[in-house]
């Protein structure tokens, strides 16, 4: 490709190339690589692929885009002290294991190699990623669980956004994990809460890359772009999770996407999801948690998609101006739900009194002291009227109250009236 040593900026993406990627061996100094969207296939030699991820100086390196169909093994050709910012592969035919050598990469942000054929366990090499803001490995062939030696400096203190979706993970959600993800924790100072979209900046050229990746939203997968800084996601759907939603996933109050949806994991929904003020999409779709929609959900505000189909759910939909807004097809498939939106109403509902309608889902109870209230004004309406219909001594009692009251008009009208 000519004289490339002092390139430094590569940009071939949003063309119709294919065949093979040039050999860049010769630009030791280029910096950014994008040669994403293209119509491919294209293709690569072992050694080609393996000279670029040894450029010393690159920051940036992108073949996203599923018509590249970009196929082969990523080489274990990371140096040691690479400088990545930026890794993005998604949406090829890549395959074999995880490089290793990746774990020199310490300065990595963005790690996409979502939509491969990848075959490994959870690398546990990321947890050294401390500046960690996006990790994409959806769609891959990924196994076994995510228990991983943790140091006490190894966590993932800026992730914002995280997808596992669609491999075979098992075991139980990463509690410890959850904890230390503070870029998904709402600031206590307003000011520090940005609305600047999410952009990684490669040195010493001055370039900002504003962060996108493909996530699924309303059960479609999209490709989102200019995303915020405010922007996190979770997404676990479609592996074999096993055991319960960790409580701690309350405590990440700025998260947007929580999506934990395929799995096989059990018990309640936590009630600790009602503090995650800002959620905007929940689905905890297909499977087998049981017991009654905690009534804190109903609280979240922001909520515009909601999936609890076929689980194992029971009890009354709690009410409110939330959760009545979305369609059946949110609740479907849990034979124990009743209320609204659904169209099964609890027994109760047909005999209850409408001019009392009621907020709770537990059994209605009635406080004992509105029982003796209504009791004891029964007896006493009760005796008022046998002394005024039988008693002569009540009615001359009553006539003297009057004559100081009204004087003797009234009352001779009234035993006038008597009389008669």
């Amino acid at each position: 490709m000519g004289n490339l040593t002092n390139l430094v900026y590569l940009d071939l993406s949003y063309n119709r190339f294919t065949g093979s990627i040039p050999l860049f061996h010769k630009a030791k100094t280029l910096n950014r690589i994008d040669i994403s969207n293209n119509n491919g296939p294209l293709s690569y030699a072992k050694t080609q692929l393996a000279v670029l991820l040894s450029l010393p100086s690159l920051q940036f390196l992108s073949f996203q885009n599923r018509r590249n169909k970009l196929s082969g093994i990523i080489p274990d050709t990371f140096l040691q002290n690479c400088n990545l910012r930026i890794l993005d592969l998604n949406s090829n035919i890549l395959e074999g294991k995880f490089p290793k050598s990746l774990q020199g990469c310490a300065f990595l942000e963005v790690l996409d190699i979502g939509n491969n054929k990848i075959r490994n366990t959870f690398p546990c090499m990321l947890k050294k990623f401390s500046n960690l803001h996006v990790l994409v490995l959806r769609s891959n062939m990924f196994h076994w669980n995510l228990r991983c030696p943790i140091a006490n400096n190894e966590t993932w203190s800026k992730l914002q956004i995280i997808d596992l979706s669609a491999n075979n993970f098992s075991g139980s959600l990463p509690t410890r994990y959850f904890s230390s993800w503070q870029g998904m924790m709402l600031s206590s100072n307003p000011d520090q809460v940005g609305s600047k979209p999410l952009e990684v900046q490669l040195q010493a050229v001055g370039i900002f890359y504003q962060v996108r990746v493909t996530l699924t939203l309303k059960g479609q997968l999209m490709e989102i772009e200019n995303i915020l800084e405010v922007f996190t996601a979770i997404d676990f759907s479609c592996n074999n999770f096993q055991g319960e939603i960790p409580k701690v996933l309350g405590d990440l109050n700025s998260l947007y996407l929580l999506n934990l949806s395929h799995n096989a994991l059990t018990g309640r929904i936590p009630k600790a999801l009602g503090k995650l003020s800002q959620l905007g999409s929940l689905d905890l779709s297909v499977n087998h948690l049981s017991g009654r929609i905690p009534d804190e959900l109903a609280s979240l505000t922001f909520l515009s998609v909601l999936n609890l189909s076929f689980t194992q759910l029971s009890g009354r939909i709690p009410r409110g101006n939330q959760l009545q807004m979305f369609l059946e097809n949110s609740f479907e498939g849990n034979t124990g739900l009743c209320d609204f939106p659904l169209k099964k109403y609890s027994d109760t509902e047909a005999t209850r009194p409408s001019q009392f309608p009621s907020d709770h889902s537990e059994p209605e109870t009635i406080d004992g002291k509105y029982i003796s209230f209504a009791l004891g004004s029964s007896v006493c309406s009760g005796i008022v009227t046998w002394l005024l219909l039988f008693s002569p001594r009540y009615n001359e009692l009553v006539d003297r109250l009057l004559f100081r009251i009204f004087g003797q008009h009234n009352i001779a009208g009234r035993n006038g009236n008597r009389r008669r």
